[in-house]
């Protein structure tokens, strides 16, 4: 049997990470979170997909492609930190509702105490769990709660 994978997909603005509003979302860049999902992934024999895009579309695509996964059961899941597309992405939703992949909708800061826009998202509707507050732990987090769904429906 192929190795189950787990995507980690990063919205727009990620990529600034470390110097992006350091007291908001800390000083770890993109390439430590990716260094810590590989981490946590490995640790559960899982295959890391890790991308960041500023573009709505190529996220999209990537939840295509891990549907294709999906439907041929070599999924664990998808983490998505979809960064402001979360509060304005319907197409984001639909490629998640079309898909069907478990999904994690992740957000570095406790969104719930910030501005009123952020707490609204269009992702949760179809997302398995929802993380927020963690810093970019939450990403690990993410990838252990995948791993124990994946153990559960085995």
């Amino acid at each position: 049997m192929a190795t189950a994978t787990v995507f980690v997909l990063n919205g727009p603005n990620l990529n600034l990470l470390g110097t992006r509003e350091p007291h908001i979302y800390g000083h770890h860049t993109l390439t430590d979170v990716e260094a810590l999902c590989q981490q946590h992934a490995s640790r559960h024999g899982l295959a890391l997909r890790f991308h960041q895009s500023n573009h709505e579309g190529t996220l999209v695509d990537w939840i295509h492609e891990a549907g294709a996964l999906h439907r041929e059961s070599q999924l664990a899941g998808v983490v998505l930190n979809a960064a402001a597309y979360t509060h304005t992405s319907v197409a984001l939703l639909d490629a998640i509702k079309a898909t069907g992949v478990p999904l994690v909708e992740l957000h570095i800061s406790n969104v719930h105490a910030r501005e009123p826009f952020r707490q609204h998202s269009y992702l949760s509707a179809a997302a398995r769990a929802v993380m927020c507050g963690f810093g970019v732990a939450g990403y690990g987090l993410a990838i252990d709660a995948i791993a124990a769904w994946q153990a559960a429906d085995a």
